[in-house]
Formats: structure tokens, C-alpha cells, sequence
């Protein structure tokens, strides 16, 4: 980890407090809301839906205090590891607005193209030289490298993306301006959803048999 992890995780913190407040989600009412235990866990958030507060009385520190993001996660085949951080491992979160997430990116890792439908991401990164960047909706490409103490901020529902370009492991902390962003993969959208295979040709100019290549990559049902 970063020796200067305390200071990053300071003006990370600094960062939100900024975001939050054109926060997507509905404005909390209290100073707080831990969920109750009583009512289950959090299984599924939506930008909508929040499980009945627990007695004030009854909210410990540990509740406001994470840390799950001090080791690196499990990586996936693109060299990617994500440690996504909402109120399904962190009630402290819940009602105020946002979310975290910790990305490791091994040399040549990518994080593929995708898109938060709920909220604006800002990515912080913690170490490395990673390609960055995102595409508006007239199909402009705004990308660059940005290096260790840079961010770069992703506009709500637009297709962005990652690449570990140093020689290095990558690190970025990633903020989001909802306790509920959403992701949707493209790749995944595209070909792991169902979608009519006449019309993923028709599209892509793709043969039947790359189509359905393309569908045991991304289906995990297909792939079994």
C-alpha cells in the first residue's frame, strides 16, 4: 500500500464532500441511518430503497469505520480487481449519497468499457500511469494518461474505461455520488443479455458462429 495512503484517503474523502452535494440520491432526513439488523441485510440497493434505521442510541463508531479496502481483491481475466464499498458492506453509508470502490489493475489490466447509470464517478489514482477516459454522447473521446496524485471525473451514464499503461500494478480509488451507481459492462450488455442473435449480426457485421463466441465469453451460462 501506498505509504501516503492516509493522505489519499483523506482528500479522497475531501473529494466526496464535494460530490455529495449534488448527490443523486434523496437527501437524508436524519444525521444518519444504520440499518436494523431486525429488518435482514441489504441484498440488492436501489437508488430508492433503504431498510429501516436502527435507535440512534444503537450506532456504534465501528458502524462509520470500513476496512475492507486495505488488501487487494480477486482479479478477473482482464488483470482488473474491484472492491466495490455501499451500504451492503458499509451501513454507515446508507441514506447519505454515495459510494466507493478500490480498483487494482495489473500491468496491461483493463477495466472494460462501461457506464454508471446513477452517478458521476471521480477516480483517484493511487499509484501508477493508467489510460483514462471517457466517451460523451456525440461519440467524442476524452482520454489521456493520468499518473499517481491525478483524477479524473466520469459524467453520470456515459461509457468510460481503464488501462494499466505503466510497468507497474495500478491503484485507483473510485467516488460515487450515489450509495447505488449501477454498472452495466458493454461487452457484457451486448452479448452476455439475450439479445437476438439476427439482429447482433446485422449490427456488428459478425458471422453466427463469431456471434456465438462472443456469447460464451460473455454469458456465464453459455460458458458452462
Amino acid at each position: 500500500m501506498n505509504p501516503n495512503f492516509l493522505t489519499i484517503w483523506f482528500l479522497i474523502c475531501l473529494s466526496l464532500q464535494c460530490v455529495t452535494t449534488l448527490a443523486s440520491d434523496p437527501d437524508p432526513v436524519q444525521d444518519y441511518c444504520i440499518p436494523n439488523p431486525k429488518f435482514g441485510s441489504i441484498k440488492t440497493i436501489s437508488h430508492l430503497l433503504t431498510l429501516p434505521c436502527k435507535n440512534s442510541s444503537e450506532a456504534t463508531t465501528d458502524d462509520f469505520i470500513f476496512s475492507g479496502m486495505k488488501l487487494i481483491g480477486n482479479f478477473s481475466d482482464t488483470g482488473l480487481a474491484l472492491i466495490p464499498v455501499n451500504p451492503t458492506v458499509f451501513p454507515g453509508l446508507n441514506t447519505l449519497g454515495m459510494s466507493f470502490v478500490r480498483a487494482d489493475l495489473k500491468v496491461g489490466g483493463i477495466n472494460p468499457p462501461h457506464f454508471h447509470p446513477r452517478a458521476t464517478e471521480i477516480a483517484y489514482v493511487v499509484q501508477g500511469s493508467v489510460y483514462s477516459g471517457f466517451v460523451d454522447s456525440t461519440n467524442r473521446v476524452f482520454a489521456r494518461i493520468i499518473e499517481q496524485g491525478e483524477a479524473m471525473v466520469y459524467p453520470r451514464g456515459l461509457v468510460h474505461f481503464q488501462m494499466n499503461v505503466g510497468k507497474k500494478p495500478a491503484t485507483i480509488f473510485g467516488s460515487f455520488n450515489s450509495q447505488s451507481p449501477g454498472l452495466q459492462k458493454i461487452p457484457s450488455a451486448v452479448f452476455g443479455s439475450g439479445i437476438k442473435e439476427e439482429l447482433l449480426e446485422k449490427a456488428f457485421g459478425l458471422s453466427p458462429k463469431q456471434i456465438g463466441k462472443m456469447r460464451r465469453r460473455f454469458d456465464p451460462e453459455r460458458s458452462n
